[in-house]
Formats: structure tokens, C-alpha cells, sequence
């Protein structure tokens, strides 16, 4: 017996339809490339979708077709999400912090047949773009009076004249909810990227998943500021779900130092925000060297890695900011988990509240996990034993664009690459990624957990832990670290910090001090690199 329910597939196009109808006047603001604040609504925005859907039409592109997209956070790249997804192609948000050599790799994988780019990235397209086979149509995000000249891109166009002559009256296609929304490639993976190829069922049901109130809590209350960039896994989701629930949303554009992120939070009176923790580093920064303090900011979700529980404290108790943590990857569209706490934590002290917020959380509905050992055999939720994480859901990649890489899943499940463990309420801690794990003398050192301790030294601005080949243990670790600016500090006193903080076998051998540590396109600390700059490092007494 079958239910006697509507039909209804479950389309990018709806979302922003009903934003349109039930949330019209919403506000949608947007600092631009060109330093002015732009101000929209959920109204005009859904309008001038329409509109990039019927410039797509007129081109003749094909049902999922791929439209790349060098964007910040922004009013015409949030149209692009729509417009593109909604006619029936594929959007396909390229790094732009990625090297040119792999945007061209990329883009020719993906067969992107048009580009729209800021201004801003303009250097980059003009390297690249007699590169990219299989683009036709290049179109800057800009005014028509703002098109630059003699730009040696062939028939370029300015988005406004491109869309300006359209009308905003559209029939959204009607078809199958499995078909392609959106693409996105990873660069987590060994050897090239690989695409993680997102369905609107996916994205749709990711999106009401996410806006509970267990996961990210988004609502027709909040004004939500997206730092994390919709070129990274869409902004993990915020565009989608905020149009579903009607909140405001602010884009910060181009300016993501702590001086233009604050200004903006406070001139619009952001009450949450999303970012990365190195993002946060900066506004955190801003704030205390300038002893300012937030107008209305209560909320903020950090992922992308791990948030130091320093950053996690400070926040709370300097600022009355809660923190919630979050984890998630590009394959699981991104989000996995978020911590929040339950009705029996609430009468916890801060200390132990603050044990509990330091983990990445737990499973949003939609998303099963389990670790296993090394034999494949589920290991307890006990808040101890440490194993692979692996995951499965309907927003779970099944595999990658094209098949590359070959089959990914095992039993059904999505192995992560992060080690983790989870106590008996299920909440999920990472201990480390799969190949940063350190084994010293047969025992596992968490290297997020030696970060933890460097970041909670007021005269550390950044760290990173590695492992160093030792004659006698196999590996050690030694904790690459960036000071804070005029800040003191020696070897021996960040060494002497860690003492009655973490068992004595597992504190660094050795404080290495670096002007940077390196970063990759999302913001995430890039040990691959730095293991490169310290290829010639020796333990001390070996």
C-alpha cells in the first residue's frame, strides 16, 4: 500500500521560490569587489535568477552542462546557485586560491562550458583561460560600464548586460530530484582533485537537515554572516539554508581580514557567523588588540579543523560568543556533525561543558557513523578506543566525477581519512587525519591535541604538529609554531607549558619557530608543506 501523498521533486528551485514568496523582503547584503555595500532581498534575488535562467536558455546550454564560477561571497554568485542549478545545469564553484595550473586541470575535467568571475580574479582568468578547453563564454561579475578593456579574454561579457536583457519571468524546469546540482572538487584526496558531483535531493535535504536546531540552528531571526567562501563545499550550505528559513544574510565579499569582518558584523548587526578557525584567529585578534567588543554576535560555527578549545573559551567567556563546533568534508556536502550540547549537560560546569564543545559533535539525521579498527571490526562508543571514521547518508558521496579513484566506499560506508573517537552519547572527537597520526614506540600521539595546548599560550599566534623520524621510537613530535606579534616566547617555556597538560611521552621533542605556517585554499594548515620546509630538520640528541 502506498501513501496517499503529493509528489513533489525536491528541486534547488524551490528554495529559493519559497524564500521568494514566504520570506520576499528579507534582506541579502553584499560588500562588493567594487567596496560598496550592496543591498538585495530574497524577492529580487529569486527575479534575477529567473533571469540568468533564461540567459542560459537563450545560449542553448544543455541539461547539465557545467557553469564554473571565480567567486566571492556575493548577491550575483548566490543568483549563479540558483539560476544555474535551477535551469537544470550544473554549478561548479572553482578555488581561486588554487594554482592556475590546477584551476586549468579542474575546468577541463569538469568540461566547464562558461566562466563567470569577479574582477578581482581577472589576473587569473586572463592566465588561464586559452588553457580551458572546453570554455566558450567568459563573463565578469560587473557592471556593464566597469567591463575592463582590452582584456584579451575573446567576447567577454559584463553579468549585468548579460542577464539585464532577460526577463525575470521563468518557468522552472520540473525534473528527476537525482540529477547533478552541483560539483565541487577536493583537494583532501592524493594526486589530482577529484569531483564530489552534489543532486538537488542531496542539497535539499542537507539544507532542512542542517537548519534544525541541533545542527546549525538557522532561523527568520538571524542575520548570518558566511566568512566560509561559497567556492568551499557552497558555503557549507548557508545559501540554501537560510533562504529556506529566511534569514538575512551578509556576504563579506573580498575583505576577510578581522578590521573589514568586525565592521561589517556590526554595521549589520550579524548575530552568527561561519568560518574557519583561521579566519576567527584574525577577528579575534582585531577585537583584543583594539579591546572592542561584539554588538550582537551570540553565535558562531567554526569548522574546516579543528578549533582550539582556547579559541572556544575565549570566545565564550571574554565575549558571551557561543561556539559551535562543526565537521564535515566536501563528500559529505559538508556537514556531518555539529556539537551541541543536550538537556542533561546543561547543569555541567563551564569546564566540563567546555570537554564537550571541543569535539566535532554529533550526527546530524541523515548521517550514520562508526570507527573501526584496522581490520574493519566497529569499535565501542566509549570515548577511548580510536579508530577510522566512516560515514554514510543520503548527502554521502558515492563516488567521485568520472570514477575516478575507482570504487570509495566500504560496505556501503565513505572512509574519511580522520581517526576519532565517540563516547557513549555519541559525541565524535577527531583525534587526527589518517596520515597525520603520529606513532611514537607503538603508541598513537594526536597531533590535534598537542595544537590544542600551543593555542591556548597567550604568545601563540599558530601551530602545527608533525611527526620526525627518531632511530629508537620510529616518530616524535615536534610543534611548528608562528608567535604572536612582539610576543616572548622561548623553546624552553612553550616546552614547560605542556607539563601537567599531557602525558610527558607525549609533549614535542622540540619547538621549531617559523614566520608562516602554510595554508591551503580553504584555510586549513597544510602539513604536506610544512614537513617540506622542515625536510631537513634534525631531532636534537639523535
Amino acid at each position: 500500500m502506498l501513501g496517499l501523498m503529493q509528489s513533489q521533486q525536491l528541486l534547488i528551485s524551490t528554495l529559493i521560490e519559497f524564500a521568494a514568496r514566504h520570506h520576499g523582503d528579507a534582506e541579502v547584503i553584499s560588500r562588493r569587489v567594487e567596496g560598496d555595500i550592496h543591498r538585495s532581498n530574497y524577492r529580487h534575488l529569486a527575479a534575477r535568477s529567473r533571469q540568468v535562467g533564461n540567459a542560459l536558455d537563450r545560449w542553448n546550454l544543455g541539461f547539465g552542462d557545467r557553469v564554473a564560477t571565480l567567486a566571492w561571497n556575493g548577491y550575483r554568485h548566490m543568483e549563479l546557485y540558483y539560476g544555474v542549478s535551477g535551469s537544470g545545469r550544473v554549478i561548479h564553484t572553482l578555488n581561486p586560491r588554487l594554482h592556475p595550473d590546477q584551476i586549468v586541470w579542474i575546468a577541463n575535467h569538469a568540461e566547464d562550458q562558461v566562466l563567470c568571475f569577479d574582477l578581482s580574479f581577472l589576473p587569473i582568468v586572463q592566465a588561464v583561460h586559452s588553457r580551458c578547453r572546453t570554455i566558450k563564454r567568459f563573463i565578469a561579475l560587473c557592471d556593464e560600464d566597469r567591463l575592463p578593456k582590452d582584456s584579451g579574454i575573446p567576447g567577454l561579457l559584463s553579468y549585468e548586460a548579460w542577464i539585464g536583457a532577460e526577463s525575470s519571468i521563468y518557468e522552472w524546469p520540473d525534473f528527476e530530484e537525482n540529477c547533478a546540482s552541483s560539483m565541487c572538487y577536493t583537494s583532501g584526496t592524493t594526486g589530482n582533485p577529484k569531483g564530489v558531483l552534489y543532486s538537488h535531493r542531496s542539497t535539499v535535504l542537507h539544507a532542512m537537515a542542517s537548519a534544525l536546531p541541533d545542527a546549525l540552528d538557522v532561523s527568520a531571526r538571524d542575520a548570518i554572516l558566511p566568512v566560509v567562501p561559497m567556492f568551499h563545499v557552497n558555503a557549507w550550505g548557508l545559501p540554501y539554508s537560510a533562504a529556506i528559513t529566511g534569514a538575512k544574510l551578509v556576504f563579506p565579499g573580498p575583505a576577510m581580514d578581522g578590521k573589514s569582518i568586525y565592521e561589517l558584523m556590526e554595521s549589520e548587526k550579524v548575530n552568527y557567523a561561519a568560518g574557519v578557525p583561521t579566519v576567527w584567529q584574525m577577528l579575534l585578534s582585531h577585537v583584543q588588540a583594539n579591546k572592542l567588543r561584539f554588538g550582537t554576535l551570540t553565535r558562531t560555527l567554526i569548522g574546516g579543523s579543528a578549533c582550539p578549545p582556547a579559541m572556544i573559551r575565549a570566545f565564550h567567556d571574554d565575549y558571551g560568543v557561543e561556539v559551535l563546533h562543526g565537521w564535515g568534508m566536501t563528500e559529505i556536502s559538508p556537514l556531518g556533525t555539529v556539537c551541541t550540547l543536550k538537556n542533561k549537560h546543561l547543569s555541567l560546569g563551564s569546564d566540563e561543558q567546555l570537554k564537550l564543545r571541543a569535539k566535532q559533535g554529533r550526527s546530524l539525521y541523515g548521517v550514520d557513523m562508526k570507527i573501526v579498527d584496522g581490520d574493519g571490526q566497529e569499535l565501542p562508543w566509549d570515548g577511548v578506543a580510536c579508530g577510522d571514521l566512516l560515514v554514510k547518508g543520503p548527502w554521502v558521496a558515492s563516488e567521485y566525477y568520472k570514477g575516478d579513484g575507482g570504487p570509495i566506499l566500504v560496505d556501503g560506508w565513505f572512509p574519511t581519512g580522520d581517526v576519532a573517537n565517540i563516547d557513549a552519547d555519541g559525541y565524535m572527537q577527531i583525534t587526527d587525519r589518517s596520515k597525520d597520526v603520529i606513532k611514537s614506540g607503538g603508541e598513537w600521539i594526536s597531533s590535534i591535541d598537542v595544537e590544542n595546548i600551543a593555542m591556548a599560550h597567550p604568545g601563540v599566534a599558530m601551530a602545527a604538529c608533525i611527526g620526525i623520524k627518531h632511530p629508537k621510537w620510529d616518530e616524535r613530535p615536534i610543534i611548528a609554531v608562528m608567535k604572536k606579534q612582539d610576543a616572548e616566547l622561548s623553546r624552553e617555556a612553550l616546552l614547560a607549558f605542556y607539563e601537567g597538560k599531557i602525558a610527558k611521552w607525549q609533549i614535542p621533542d622540540d619547538v621549531v619557530f617559523v614566520d608562516a605556517i602554510p595554508l591551503g585554499g580553504t584555510g586549513k594548515m597544510q602539513k604536506s608543506r610544512l614537513r617540506e620546509m622542515l625536510k631537513d630538520y634534525r631531532l636534537p640528541n639523535t
